[in-house]
């Protein structure tokens, strides 16, 4: 499939440029490089609630890309298009295109449990298992295999591996068989994504996952995300432009539904080509 990018809006005009507090300086990611998720022509609704409408995206690989915008603007209802999560709602349907690698994610021979293996979603709260230990939590999602599933002491270090990329195994690793319930908010959360790698997925999709935490839980889960580009895609869905542009190398602006524009993170916090974007970074609405 041709690589899709997004479309600008002609005539767009901005006067004065917004630098957000600590915007990470334009770097050699911003440069090209190859599409791993691709949304083409992508529309959502809520039974008759169009919540998504006609958003053409990328998520580039080893790359983080965020998506902001208001509260009600369609931000996670797209990124639960992305791995087929939108359909699991009554009523719920989408139309369009979305390839991982090529592709298809919506054809007719993609299992949605195997599309959900490539490309995890942690969500705004943390949801561990409360039945399961530390350690199922984490491995829960090789259940998927059935046959093809490791054995328990494959399953171990896939856990180990998983809870250290999550930069969690030093605070869990001689409490293994305790409650995940245990663990602190921020704690949890960084479970939530070690079970979310431990199904080594090509994109991990993160939707407001700081959004109840402490600001130091906060700080340990952008650092994470921070790292994660240099093994997989990431994409994440937040309120807060200040953490868009301390972890994102692209940034995707949404409002009402539709993707306005879509830049390297520094372009789009500094010189944003339409005045919605200015209108919506400088704090008039929102």
């Amino acid at each position: 499939m041709a690589a899709i990018l997004p479309i600008p809006r002609s005539g767009a005009t901005v006067r004065t440029p917004i630098v957000p507090q600590r915007a990470r300086p334009t770097t050699a990611s911003d440069a090209p490089t190859a599409h791993c998720l691709v949304a083409d022509s992508v529309d959502a609704w809520f039974g008759d609630v169009h919540a998504v409408k006609n958003v053409t995206l990328s998520l580039d690989e080893h790359r983080v890309t965020a998506i902001i915008g208001p509260s009600g603007c369609g931000k996670s209802t797209l990124l639960r298009c992305l791995n087929r999560m939108h359909e699991t709602v009554p009523g719920a349907r989408v139309t369009g295109t979305v390839t991982l690698d090529g592709h298809p994610v919506y054809g007719p021979d993609a299992s949605p449990a195997t599309v959900r293996r490539h490309v995890g979603m942690v969500f705004q709260r943390p949801t561990p298992f409360p039945t399961m230990s530390i350690r199922d939590n984490v491995a829960a999602g090789l259940a998927i295999l059935g046959r093809s599933k490791p054995s328990r002491s494959a399953t171990d270090e896939i856990v180990e591996d998983a809870l250290r990329r999550a930069a969690l195994w030093d605070e869990v690793k001689d409490r293994l068989g305790q409650s995940a319930v245990a663990l602190s908010g921020g704690q949890q959360q960084r479970l939530c994504i070690a079970r979310a790698l431990a199904t080594r997925p090509r994109v991990l999709l993160l939707d407001e996952p700081t959004a109840s935490l402490d600001p130091a839980s906060t700080q340990k889960v952008e650092e994470l995300v921070y790292e994660l580009r240099s093994s997989m895609t990431v994409g994440i869905v937040t309120h807060n432009m200040q953490q868009a542009a301390r972890v994102s190398d692209r940034t995707a602006f949404m409002l009402q539904g539709e993707l306005i524009e879509m830049a390297p993170t520094n372009t789009l916090f500094t010189a944003p080509r339409d005045p919605r974007t200015e209108a919506y970074i400088t704090g008039r609405f929102g």
